[in-house]
């Protein structure tokens, strides 16, 4: 069982940035890919980014270039930098942790955290 925390959402301007966090208890959080997934009212849960526990990032389309995710360990934390944020990054965020090595599938992480609020205004 891995408990997920996010944290760092709020609402901001077009082009500003915001950093996302996510934490873990377990000392287990090292063993796990973590992802961010994020959820627009009306769609479905979207891929934006995921880091292995080799630290291999990758990140969806819509994103690349803007986004950094990172991890670290030792304080059981995920991020995900967001850059030049746009009105259509608005959406309820979503940490999960996997126990596969990397995926863009939602329906293979196994835990998540309760999400966190971005609004990007215009």
């Amino acid at each position: 069982q891995v408990h997920l925390v996010e944290s760092g959402g709020e609402a901001v301007q077009a082009g500003d940035s915001l950093k996302l966090s996510c934490a873990a208890a377990e000392r287990t959080f090292g063993a796990y890919c973590m992802g961010w997934f994020r959820q627009a009212p009306g769609k479905e849960r979207e891929f934006v980014a995921a880091i292995s526990r080799r630290f291999v990032s990758y990140y969806g389309e819509s994103v690349e270039g803007r986004f950094t995710i990172s991890r670290d360990n030792d304080k059981r934390t995920v991020y995900l930098q967001m850059n030049s944020l746009k009105a259509e990054d608005a959406a309820v965020y979503y940490c999960a942790a996997s126990d596969n090595l990397y995926s863009r599938d939602p329906d293979s992480y196994d835990y998540w955290g309760q999400g966190t609020q971005v609004t990007v205004s215009s």
